[in-house]
């Protein structure tokens, strides 16, 4: 099994099989960002499939000793961008594929399922009401687990302005969260005290 860099090389010097290890190592991280970005899966798998042709085309310019992972993500980041564009449609991003399935829900009781259900179908729609660029930043560090540095390659910004887009999408999801807390509160005409 070869490294990055080898792989890399050797894809350079024109071996088609070492692009497709690359291709295989990657694919379900590229598809999950093109989908993150399109909220579509056969726009993810188009832009996907274009993505990995622009980085086969790119690989005389990739700077030997770089990260692949970074650079190959900023390349799938805009061309779904582009894929948007070109569409001129902007879909809801879900995230039902992040958030499906609750961990211990086998031993939970029928009411703790229920209640993490509800907590959970709460949270997406909060995340859908969100601004695309929140959306993308939050399900990117926390549904993909992608790194600060990953998550600047894939915004093209500084890590610290991702930290600083990161901490407003949150303030914003915190909101919006803690708006539909107060709206689905039962009133009994007695003050209710949120937060």
């Amino acid at each position: 099994m070869l490294n990055e860099a080898d792989l890399i090389a050797a894809a350079q010097r024109g071996e088609v099989s070492a692009f497709e290890a690359l291709v295989l190592r990657y694919q379900d991280l590229v598809l999950r960002v093109a989908y993150l970005i399109t909220g579509d899966v056969p726009a993810a798998e188009d832009v996907a499939q274009e993505g990995f042709m622009k980085a086969y085309r790119a690989l005389p310019h990739f700077r030997r000793g770089a990260p692949v992972r970074p650079w190959l993500l900023r390349i799938i980041a805009n061309e779904a961008k582009n894929y948007q564009r070109a569409t001129a449609r902007r879909e809801r991003l879900t995230l039902q594929v992040a958030a499906s399935g609750t961990p211990g829900a086998d031993s939970a009781t029928p009411e703790e399922f229920a209640l993490a259900a509800e907590q959970r179908e709460t949270l997406l729609a909060a995340l859908e009401a969100l601004r695309d660029d929140d959306r993308l930043v939050i399900a990117g560090r926390y549904f993909l687990s992608l790194s600060e540095a990953e998550m600047a390659s894939l915004l093209g910004c500084p890590r610290g302005t991702v930290k600083s887009r990161l901490a407003r999408a949150l303030d914003r999801l915190r909101h919006g969260l803690e708006c539909d807390m107060t709206l689905a509160a039962p009133t009994t005409g007695r003050y209710t005290r949120h937060g």
